[in-house]
């Protein structure tokens, strides 16, 4: 697994580090447990993509919503790891849509293995989530997640139907981003707090950092796009040039160089086109913009905890909110 929360958190006391250690421990091994309960090619594809690893911020900020004065019960870690299990399905799926060959360096299921066990793949995933929350026994719990589901898909139809479209607004782009990133990880926290039975405004403001800290997220992912490189994000650069996907960095680009329309709204570049663009954009100024944009979301989300008392993890959730940040810089 990549570091991740687990690694990077300023753990007041041992016992605090050891709580979600454990907790973050009781997730992997449902995973596992998932990845290992199929046979065959399908089973084959699931411990690839749960080998490929990940930070698992998602199941932290189900963990770090719960009420920190009780045990990390049963109910919330299979909240953590159903909210895992939904990326996870997405990310297989996005990758049979984006024809990617590498995902965290490592090669994609639909490249290895094709698009018909990739979908299946993805698809059992989904499924699985549901069966982890429904072991909750949480009709309200299923609730949270299968609308965040729902409005992800939503996202996925957005984005696929904006496809080269160079007159994205940033408004249309943020709805985008809300659907796709920002409500699954609104739904970790509104998860392990609604889970271990945290009062429903400080579970508001869970729910609006959640929403807040994903914004943020994609906004860096999406920069990372043109000024990362692929020993850093595992993937070629320029993706969402290639597959015309038109995030923020982009659209400051465009008000700045509006010459950057033609190659953007035409699909099939090649590789040296889309190396000319992503120059041109970091040559702009849009990727200091874009991430300012990102840094007010964390500054909106650190501001979002103030709602919530003492009786969930919030000292912690500001950091997490601090490392996604670092993470980019």
């Amino acid at each position: 697994m990549s570091p991740g929360p687990r690694a990077s958190l300023p753990w007041r006391s041992a016992a605090q580090k050891r709580r979600y250690v454990r907790g973050l421990d009781a997730v992997e091994a449902r995973l596992e447990a998932v990845a290992k309960g199929y046979p065959g090619r399908l089973g084959e594809a699931c411990r690839s993509t749960l080998a490929a690893g990940g930070k698992r911020l998602r199941p932290m900020l189900t963990l770090l919503s719960a009420r920190r004065d009780l045990p990390v019960g049963p109910a919330v870690v299979r909240a953590a790891t159903a909210v895992e299990l939904v990326h996870m399905a997405t990310l297989v799926h996005d990758d049979v849509l984006d024809h990617a060959v590498l995902r965290r360096g490592r090669p994609t299921v639909v490249h290895a293995q094709g698009a018909a066990t990739a979908v299946s793949t993805g698809d059992y995933l989904l499924a699985q989530a549901f069966v982890e929350l429904a072991g909750t026994g949480s009709p309200a719990a299923v609730d949270v997640l299968s609308g965040a589901a729902l409005r992800l898909s939503q996202g996925e139809v957005l984005q696929r139907g904006a496809a080269f479209k160079v007159t994205t607004s940033v408004a249309e782009y943020e709805e985008r981003c809300e659907r796709k990133t920002a409500d699954l990880f609104a739904a970790a926290c509104t998860l392990g707090a609604q889970l271990s039975g945290v009062v429903p405004e400080a579970a508001a403001g869970l729910a609006a950092y959640g929403r807040l800290l994903g914004l943020a997220f994609q906004v860096f992912d999406d920069i990372l796009d043109v000024s990362g490189d692929e020993d850093q994000t595992g993937k070629r650069p320029g993706a969402d040039v290639r597959d015309g996907t038109v995030t923020l960095p982009l659209i400051f680009a465009l008000e700045v160089r509006p010459e950057l329309a033609e190659p953007l709204s035409r699909p099939g570049l090649g590789d040296a086109e889309v190396d000319e663009v992503v120059v041109a954009v970091r040559a702009s100024g849009a990727v200091a913009r874009a991430r300012g944009v990102a840094v007010g979301y964390i500054e909106q989300a650190r501001l979002a905890l103030e709602r919530c008392d003492d009786g969930v993890e919030r000292d912690l959730l500001v950091e997490l909110a601090g490392r996604v940040v670092d993470r980019y810089s």
